[in-house]
Protein backbone atom coordinates (compact mmCIF):
# COMPACT_ATOMS: atom_id res chain seq x y z
CA UNK A 1 0.00 0.00 0.00
CA UNK A 2 1.18 3.37 -0.67
CA UNK A 3 2.08 5.81 1.75
CA UNK A 4 0.26 9.00 2.05
CA UNK A 5 1.72 12.11 0.70
CA UNK A 6 1.99 14.55 3.93
CA UNK A 7 1.10 18.26 3.50
CA UNK A 8 1.47 20.88 6.56
CA UNK A 9 -0.41 23.75 6.49
CA UNK A 10 1.21 26.76 8.41
CA UNK A 11 -1.18 29.90 8.31
CA UNK A 12 -1.79 33.05 10.18
CA UNK A 13 -5.53 32.94 10.05
CA UNK A 14 -8.29 30.46 9.60
CA UNK A 15 -11.85 30.50 9.73
CA UNK A 16 -13.66 30.15 12.02
CA UNK A 17 -11.32 30.80 14.52
CA UNK A 18 -10.22 34.23 12.59
CA UNK A 19 -12.47 36.97 10.98
CA UNK A 20 -13.54 36.35 7.73
CA UNK A 21 -10.27 37.12 4.92
CA UNK A 22 -8.98 35.85 2.08
CA UNK A 23 -6.68 33.93 3.92
CA UNK A 24 -8.75 32.66 6.19
CA UNK A 25 -11.76 31.68 4.37
CA UNK A 26 -8.93 29.24 2.03
CA UNK A 27 -7.40 27.54 4.38
CA UNK A 28 -10.65 26.81 5.97
CA UNK A 29 -11.57 24.91 2.97
CA UNK A 30 -7.87 23.97 1.63
CA UNK A 31 -7.01 21.06 4.05
CA UNK A 32 -10.59 19.49 4.64
CA UNK A 33 -10.12 18.97 0.63
CA UNK A 34 -6.28 17.92 0.40
CA UNK A 35 -7.49 15.06 3.09
CA UNK A 36 -10.59 14.00 1.86
CA UNK A 37 -8.36 13.82 -1.87
CA UNK A 38 -5.99 11.10 0.05
CA UNK A 39 -3.12 13.25 1.83
CA UNK A 40 -2.47 13.28 5.42
CA UNK A 41 -2.97 17.05 6.65
CA UNK A 42 -1.87 19.29 9.52
CA UNK A 43 -2.62 22.37 10.54
CA UNK A 44 -1.14 25.04 12.57
CA UNK A 45 -1.33 28.57 13.83
CA UNK A 46 -1.45 31.29 16.27
CA UNK A 47 -3.59 30.98 19.15
CA UNK A 48 -4.42 34.99 18.89
CA UNK A 49 -6.69 35.89 22.08
CA UNK A 50 -9.50 36.84 19.84
CA UNK A 51 -10.40 33.35 19.79
CA UNK A 52 -13.14 31.08 22.17
CA UNK A 53 -11.21 28.70 23.41
CA UNK A 54 -14.18 27.50 25.52
CA UNK A 55 -15.96 27.57 22.49
CA UNK A 56 -14.22 26.01 19.62
CA UNK A 57 -12.96 23.71 22.03
CA UNK A 58 -9.27 23.88 22.64
CA UNK A 59 -7.18 21.67 25.07
CA UNK A 60 -3.62 21.36 25.77
CA UNK A 61 -1.58 18.78 23.92
CA UNK A 62 0.81 17.94 26.87
CA UNK A 63 3.21 15.91 25.28
CA UNK A 64 3.56 18.63 22.84
CA UNK A 65 3.98 21.74 25.16
CA UNK A 66 6.88 22.31 28.00
CA UNK A 67 9.17 23.18 25.08
CA UNK A 68 11.26 27.30 25.05
CA UNK A 69 11.58 29.24 22.41
CA UNK A 70 14.50 31.82 21.91
CA UNK A 71 13.81 35.27 20.73
CA UNK A 72 16.29 37.95 20.78
CA UNK A 73 17.67 36.44 23.63
CA UNK A 74 14.71 35.46 25.75
CA UNK A 75 12.90 32.49 26.31
CA UNK A 76 9.33 32.04 26.05
CA UNK A 77 7.48 29.09 26.90
CA UNK A 78 5.06 27.62 23.87
CA UNK A 79 2.01 25.92 24.39
CA UNK A 80 0.62 23.44 21.69
CA UNK A 81 -3.75 23.57 21.53
CA UNK A 82 -5.77 21.47 19.59
CA UNK A 83 -9.27 21.62 18.57
CA UNK A 84 -11.63 19.56 16.32
CA UNK A 85 -12.32 21.85 13.21
CA UNK A 86 -16.23 22.24 13.30
CA UNK A 87 -18.34 19.76 10.77
CA UNK A 88 -14.93 18.62 9.01
CA UNK A 89 -13.16 15.54 10.76
CA UNK A 90 -9.79 17.16 11.20
CA UNK A 91 -7.98 18.83 13.90
CA UNK A 92 -5.74 22.19 14.43
CA UNK A 93 -3.28 23.07 15.90
CA UNK A 94 -2.44 26.12 17.77
CA UNK A 95 0.97 27.59 18.81
CA UNK A 96 0.27 29.69 22.30
CA UNK A 97 2.46 32.07 24.01
CA UNK A 98 1.03 34.26 26.81
CA UNK A 99 3.57 37.48 26.29
CA UNK A 100 2.33 37.21 22.26
CA UNK A 101 -0.70 36.10 22.00
CA UNK A 102 -2.81 36.80 24.92
CA UNK A 103 -4.26 40.35 23.45
CA UNK A 104 -7.85 41.33 21.93
CA UNK A 105 -6.91 41.67 19.04
CA UNK A 106 -5.19 40.01 16.03
CA UNK A 107 -1.90 42.13 14.05
CA UNK A 108 -2.81 45.88 15.68
CA UNK A 109 -3.67 47.70 18.38
CA UNK A 110 -7.00 49.75 19.26
CA UNK A 111 -5.70 52.39 17.17
CA UNK A 112 -5.07 50.03 14.30
CA UNK A 113 -0.92 51.13 14.36
CA UNK A 114 0.64 47.46 14.24
CA UNK A 115 1.91 45.82 17.58
CA UNK A 116 5.72 47.09 18.05
CA UNK A 117 6.43 43.36 18.82
CA UNK A 118 5.21 41.85 15.47
CA UNK A 119 8.67 40.99 14.62
CA UNK A 120 9.11 38.89 17.74
CA UNK A 121 5.62 37.47 17.60
CA UNK A 122 6.36 36.01 13.49
CA UNK A 123 10.09 34.65 14.79
CA UNK A 124 8.25 32.81 17.74
CA UNK A 125 5.45 31.34 15.95
CA UNK A 126 7.49 30.16 12.96
CA UNK A 127 10.10 28.67 15.11
CA UNK A 128 7.52 27.32 17.28
CA UNK A 129 6.19 25.63 14.19
CA UNK A 130 9.37 23.62 13.51
CA UNK A 131 9.98 22.44 16.88
CA UNK A 132 6.14 21.42 16.77
CA UNK A 133 6.38 19.60 13.43
CA UNK A 134 9.64 17.65 14.45
CA UNK A 135 7.78 16.53 18.03
CA UNK A 136 5.43 15.39 15.99
CA UNK A 137 8.36 13.05 14.45
CA UNK A 138 5.58 13.82 10.76
CA UNK A 139 8.09 14.49 7.44
CA UNK A 140 6.16 16.84 5.34
CA UNK A 141 6.26 16.22 1.89
CA UNK A 142 4.70 19.58 0.95
CA UNK A 143 4.86 22.43 3.27
CA UNK A 144 2.12 25.06 2.31
CA UNK A 145 2.94 28.79 3.95
CA UNK A 146 -0.35 31.50 4.02
CA UNK A 147 0.26 34.66 4.68
CA UNK A 148 3.70 37.23 6.19
CA UNK A 149 3.47 35.66 9.71
CA UNK A 150 4.86 32.58 7.95
CA UNK A 151 7.40 34.01 5.77
CA UNK A 152 10.38 33.00 7.62
CA UNK A 153 9.27 29.14 7.08
CA UNK A 154 11.09 28.93 4.25
CA UNK A 155 14.29 30.37 5.17
CA UNK A 156 14.24 28.19 8.66
CA UNK A 157 13.79 24.97 6.91
CA UNK A 158 16.35 25.74 4.07
CA UNK A 159 18.77 26.94 6.43
CA UNK A 160 18.54 26.83 10.17
CA UNK A 161 17.13 23.47 10.16
CA UNK A 162 19.21 22.15 6.86
CA UNK A 163 20.40 19.06 8.37
CA UNK A 164 17.16 17.83 10.14
CA UNK A 165 16.16 14.53 8.51
CA UNK A 166 12.43 15.18 8.74
CA UNK A 167 12.83 17.96 5.77
CA UNK A 168 15.31 16.51 3.62
CA UNK A 169 12.52 15.72 1.13
CA UNK A 170 9.85 18.37 1.87
CA UNK A 171 8.66 20.99 -1.23
CA UNK A 172 8.19 24.23 0.38
CA UNK A 173 4.87 26.40 -1.33
CA UNK A 174 4.29 29.82 -0.53
CA UNK A 175 0.85 31.57 -1.30
CA UNK A 176 1.69 35.51 -1.66
CA UNK A 177 -1.25 37.80 -0.82
CA UNK A 178 -1.75 41.13 -0.63
CA UNK A 179 -0.73 42.17 2.91
CA UNK A 180 2.29 42.43 4.81
CA UNK A 181 3.16 44.08 8.30
CA UNK A 182 7.47 44.40 7.31
CA UNK A 183 7.13 48.35 6.62
CA UNK A 184 6.42 48.21 10.40
CA UNK A 185 9.87 45.90 10.78
CA UNK A 186 12.46 47.89 12.45
CA UNK A 187 16.10 47.19 11.49
CA UNK A 188 16.63 44.83 14.65
CA UNK A 189 14.29 42.33 12.90
CA UNK A 190 17.21 40.92 10.99
CA UNK A 191 19.25 40.56 14.24
CA UNK A 192 15.64 38.56 15.89
CA UNK A 193 15.23 36.26 13.24
CA UNK A 194 18.96 34.72 13.10
CA UNK A 195 18.22 31.69 15.29
CA UNK A 196 19.83 28.94 16.15
CA UNK A 197 23.26 29.17 13.43
CA UNK A 198 22.26 31.50 11.37
CA UNK A 199 24.11 34.59 10.66
CA UNK A 200 22.72 38.09 10.04
CA UNK A 201 23.58 37.90 6.88
CA UNK A 202 21.61 34.78 5.93
CA UNK A 203 18.42 37.47 6.14
CA UNK A 204 20.00 39.55 2.95
CA UNK A 205 16.75 38.02 0.93
CA UNK A 206 14.63 39.51 3.45
CA UNK A 207 16.03 43.21 3.02
CA UNK A 208 16.34 45.64 0.28
CA UNK A 209 17.19 49.13 -0.18
CA UNK A 210 13.58 50.82 1.40
CA UNK A 211 13.85 48.13 4.53
CA UNK A 212 12.22 44.66 5.42
CA UNK A 213 10.96 42.89 2.77
CA UNK A 214 9.02 39.52 3.93
CA UNK A 215 7.71 38.29 0.40
CA UNK A 216 10.75 38.64 -1.07
CA UNK A 217 12.67 37.14 1.59
CA UNK A 218 10.36 33.71 1.48
CA UNK A 219 10.22 34.00 -2.26
CA UNK A 220 13.87 33.07 -2.48
CA UNK A 221 13.48 30.43 0.01
CA UNK A 222 9.95 28.45 -1.23
CA UNK A 223 10.06 25.78 -4.21
CA UNK A 224 6.86 26.96 -5.69
CA UNK A 225 4.29 30.21 -5.46
CA UNK A 226 1.20 30.55 -5.56
CA UNK A 227 -0.60 33.90 -6.30
CA UNK A 228 -3.17 33.42 -3.45
CA UNK A 229 -4.38 37.34 -3.74
CA UNK A 230 -5.77 37.97 -7.51
CA UNK A 231 -4.48 41.83 -7.58
CA UNK A 232 -0.82 42.45 -5.85
CA UNK A 233 1.61 45.55 -5.79
CA UNK A 234 3.91 45.99 -8.97
CA UNK A 235 6.75 45.24 -6.57
CA UNK A 236 5.88 42.05 -5.49
CA UNK A 237 4.27 40.79 -9.01
CA UNK A 238 7.73 41.51 -10.08
CA UNK A 239 8.73 38.91 -7.74
CA UNK A 240 6.98 36.48 -8.61
CA UNK A 241 7.51 36.60 -11.95
CA UNK A 242 11.53 36.82 -11.91
CA UNK A 243 11.64 34.26 -9.48
CA UNK A 244 12.25 31.16 -11.99
CA UNK A 245 10.19 28.86 -9.81
CA UNK A 246 6.98 27.06 -10.50
CA UNK A 247 3.95 29.46 -9.95
CA UNK A 248 0.08 28.82 -9.83
CA UNK A 249 -1.97 32.01 -10.90
CA UNK A 250 -4.70 33.28 -9.13
CA UNK A 251 -7.70 31.00 -8.73
CA UNK A 252 -11.46 32.28 -7.57
CA UNK A 253 -13.71 30.28 -5.48
CA UNK A 254 -14.74 27.70 -7.50
CA UNK A 255 -11.27 26.79 -8.71
CA UNK A 256 -8.79 26.79 -6.11
CA UNK A 257 -9.24 23.70 -4.50
CA UNK A 258 -8.80 21.36 -7.49
CA UNK A 259 -6.07 23.92 -8.61
CA UNK A 260 -3.86 23.55 -6.18
CA UNK A 261 -4.14 19.85 -5.09
CA UNK A 262 -2.79 19.40 -8.88
CA UNK A 263 -0.23 21.98 -8.18
CA UNK A 264 0.73 19.81 -5.23
CA UNK A 265 0.99 16.55 -7.09
CA UNK A 266 2.89 18.46 -10.01
CA UNK A 267 5.88 19.16 -7.28
CA UNK A 268 5.62 15.53 -5.76
CA UNK A 269 5.71 14.12 -9.18
CA UNK A 270 8.78 16.30 -10.02
CA UNK A 271 10.88 15.30 -6.49
CA UNK A 272 10.07 11.64 -7.32
CA UNK A 273 11.48 11.71 -11.12
CA UNK A 274 14.68 13.58 -9.75
CA UNK A 275 15.15 10.76 -7.06
CA UNK A 276 14.55 8.26 -10.07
Amino acid sequence: MTEKKKVLFVTQEMEPYTALSEISAIVRKLPEYTQSNGMEIRVLMPRYGTINERRHRLHEVVRLSGMNIIVDDDDFPLIIKVASLPGARMQVYFLDNEDFFKRKSVFTNDEGEPFEDNADRMVFFCKGVIETVRKFGWPPDIIHCHGWMTSLIPLYVREAYRTEPLFQNSKIVYSVYNTSMDKSFSDSFVAKASINNLEENDLNAYVNGKGINLHQGAVTYSDALIRGSEDLSESVEKLVQDSGKPVLDFKNEDEFLPAYLDFYHSLLEEEEAVER
